[in-house]
């Protein structure tokens, strides 16, 4: 490409959420937009908002967002001129790259060579050593030690958690490393591997880097990501909280940093606004990842780190340091692992945009994608960065059940609401919340990819207020249809050492992941949720039947039976309501004193006593099919409604492995006839690039498998059988 190329219109490389996010700011600069689908995105939101969209015949990514190939031909069709990757698939892909600019078209992103350099871990790892940038010594994984144990397993070529594995015996090395290559296979196409010493409780801190091709580099703030799950992280933030305590303790400061103040709100929006002015009383040092990083003409004057500086002047000159070895320009993050004295290792560098830019734009007003754009044109970045203001903190929704081992889910949204949402994919003026969503209401999530449904994130004048923001939204939220990690979301982002700061990586495993994963609805109030759903479907029942006017369903001149209704909950079990209308109101089984205030089919209003008298409770109630949803102040509830006869048909054997999730079986871990223990793995599942061990329940013999390798089977399918009551069962008549 030349640097006077223009752009018109855009094609994305990818799906979903950061496809939409793309899409949103070209519509703001004028540009046309073009997507690529999978026959299993056929219907989601990227597709419809584009101006044009082009199918990739299949599902699974490497029969379409992985064949670049079908992508350039996708490009040429619908008459894009520049490709933008997003992240994952092939975004970090030199290869294709290549291809992009050698069809004539626009890469929207670094150059090739930085790509390549960084494109192996192992290789960038060694790059940076070179360079000064302190760096964890790679681990041939033929010649891990006992005494360099724990080691985690990583993918050379990609991240997100895909391929990595945390290995504490020598024992089971061997296993891990042929599922890491593997699961690294799948996902990038790649299946290199390589070790480094596994750090239990580090923090997890990047920083975000912005170069233009005129030699300008900016570090335009970190972000903290230490809380993970599988490695791949689930609650981002901007500033860091490590960082934001190491530099406070070393300055002296005691003062809540970044509160916004009017300048900060007057220049929100301005990409190339002057740099702001910061109270925490840091010098112009370089703090604002600009100054040190330009020589007087603008060009490049990358400096070493600093001996005497602070953990941010650090991080971003090492940031800048790295970026400016391998001559990098466009987007990138530059990622560490921290310890909490402040010092830090070089992990790699991801040359694309990050899950997490959002929290970078809300703390600097900076539009990434807009940059990148311009970057790509050839525009010239001003010789400082806008500092960070006030505090920013991302979480990322996810169809899975952390109370299972984060088993992912598939099927329909049926609806998803966040509250008091002032923007999607664009920046915040004021103290808000920000939604970027790949999902809309009746959107399916695939078993072929990622199930992550949003990104919700929250900007405030402190920290304290970013996560009260985002936490209240969150509870609030009406997400129906599939399991998500919402009510572990909350608790985590209330939990008092989260708020403190203390959250590196090791968070889950620290204040216990059961714990975290409980429900936000306390078990009494479940039971009075599950009483308004009673209600509601009664009113709706009412409303199809032919029965006289303001009569209520099951009234009789003479006492008579209660009526039943009976449900089931994921995380209790099963509840019955026993309820009968009478001439002055309603009784519940259990529940003295309740008074029904009104009741529809979407809205119940309840009077629930208490010491100081009754206290009103609204209840909104959606049915789906059988699924009903109950939102109210209380939290969310999600039953099933139980038919009052059960279909034999339906029943399984006792001691029946059942499929969580939709998925293709690609190993067998035991032999019918075997004896198994509780916990040993029967086989494996792979859904949504990821690996699922199905483990037996109990003690036994595995009396049966009832599937084969590479057999695709759907969630809830029989997939073995172990009888507990086979283990050394002696059959009558063959006693001697």
């Amino acid at each position: 490409m030349t640097q006077s190329q223009l752009i018109t219109s855009v094609l994305v490389a990818n799906r979903g959420e950061i496809a939409r996010r793309v899409f949103a700011t070209c519509r703001r600069m004028g540009l046309g937009t073009v997507a690529v689908y999978s026959d299993a995105d056929a219907e989601s939101p990227h597709v419809a908002e584009a101006d044009a969209a082009v199918r990739l015949p299949g599902n699974t990514p490497a029969e379409t967002y992985l064949r670049a190939d079908l992508i350039l031909a996708a490009a040429q069709a619908a008459g894009a001129d520049a490709v933008h990757p997003g992240y994952g698939f092939l975004s970090e892909n030199a290869e294709f790259a290549r291809a992009v600019q050698a069809a004539g078209l626009v890469w929207i992103g670094p150059p090739v060579t930085a790509i390549e350099e960084m494109g192996s871990k192992v290789a960038a790892k060694k790059m940076m050593d070179a360079a000064g940038v302190p760096v964890l010594a790679e681990l041939d994984p033929g010649e891990v030690t006992e005494g360099q144990l724990p080691v985690l397993i990583k993918a050379s070529a990609g991240g997100g958690g895909r391929g990595m594995r945390v290995v504490r015996t020598l024992a089971e090395l061997p296993e891990q490393l042929a599922g890491a290559r593997r699961e690294a296979e799948s996902a990038f196409g790649d299946p290199t591997v390589f070790c480094e010493r596994y750090l239990e409780t580090g923090r997890h801190i990047e920083v975000q880097v912005m170069a233009d091709s005129h030699g300008t580099i900016w570090a335009v703030g970190e972000r903290e990501c230490s809380i993970q799950r599988r490695h791949q992280k689930v609650v981002e933030e901007a500033p860091s909280p490590l960082v934001e305590r190491i530099d406070a303790a070393r300055s002296g400061d005691s003062h809540q940093p970044h509160l916004v103040g009017s300048a900060a709100g007057a220049q929100g929006h301005v990409p190339y606004g002057p740099a702001e002015s910061t109270p925490t009383g840091e010098a112009d040092s370089g703090a604002d990842g600009g100054a040190p990083a330009v020589g007087g003409d603008g060009h490049r004057a990358v400096a070493g780190t600093p001996a005497d500086g602070g953990m941010r002047d650090r991080l971003y000159a090492a940031a800048r340091q790295a970026a400016g070895a391998i001559g990098y320009t466009g987007a990138g993050t530059v990622e560490f692992l921290a310890d909490e004295s402040g010092e830090f290792f070089f992990l790699e560098m991801n040359t694309r945009l990050q899950v997490e830019h959002p929290v970078t734009e809300c703390t600097t007003g900076l539009d990434l994608v807009q940059l990148q754009l311009e970057i790509a044109q050839g525009a010239q970045l001003p010789a400082q960065a806008p500092r960070m203001r006030g505090h920013s903190i991302e979480v990322r929704l996810y169809a899975e059940d952390p109370a299972q081992d984060w088993q992912p889910q598939s099927g329909t949204v049926q609806r998803i609401e966040i509250p008091s949402v002032a923007t999607e994919f664009d920046l915040l003026e004021r103290p808000g919340l920000r939604l970027d969503s790949g999902v809309a209401d009746g959107s399916v999530v695939s078993v072929h990819y990622d199930p992550m449904l949003a990104k919700v994130i929250s900007y405030g004048r402190t920290r304290d207020e970013a996560a009260r923001l985002l936490a209240g939204a969150l509870q609030r939220a009406r997400i129906h249809g599939l399991v998500t990690n919402r009510d572990l979301l909350v608790r985590v982002l209330r939990h008092p050492a989260f708020l403190a700061g203390d959250t590196d990586t090791a968070f889950f495993a620290t204040h216990g992941l059961g714990t975290l994963s409980e429900p936000l609805v306390s078990p009494d109030d479940e039971k009075l949720s599950i009483v308004a759903a009673a209600f509601a479907e009664s009113a709706a029942n009412r409303a199809r039947a032919t029965v006289v006017a303001g009569v209520p369903s099951g009234w009789r001149n003479l006492p008579s039976q209660s009526q039943r209704k009976s449900y089931e909950s994921r995380t209790s079990g099963p509840h019955e309501v026993d309820y009968r209308f009478t001439r002055t109101g309603v009784t519940v089984a259990g529940f003295a004193g309740l008074e029904l205030i009104s009741a529809t089919p979407d809205q119940v209003i309840l009077a629930v006593p208490g010491a100081d008298g009754p206290v009103r409770r609204q209840f909104a109630v959606a049915r789906y099919d059988d699924l009903v949803c109950v939102d109210s102040a209380l939290g969310p509830v999600t039953v099933r409604r139980l038919p009052r006869f059960t279909d034999p048909a339906d029943q399984v054997a006792t001691g029946s492995l059942l499929a969580p999730m939709p998925g293709s079986v690609i190993r067998l871990g035991a032999e019918v006839g075997s004896t198994v223990s509780a916990g040993q793995p029967i086989l494996w599942l792979e859904a949504m690039k990821m690996e699922h061990t199905i483990a037996a329940p109990a003690d036994g013999v595995l009396s049966a498998v009832d599937v084969e390798v590479g057999q695709q089977v759907d969630v809830g399918a029989v997939l073995a059988v172990v009888d507990p009551a086979a283990e050394n069962h002696e059959q009558p008549g063959n006693q001697e």
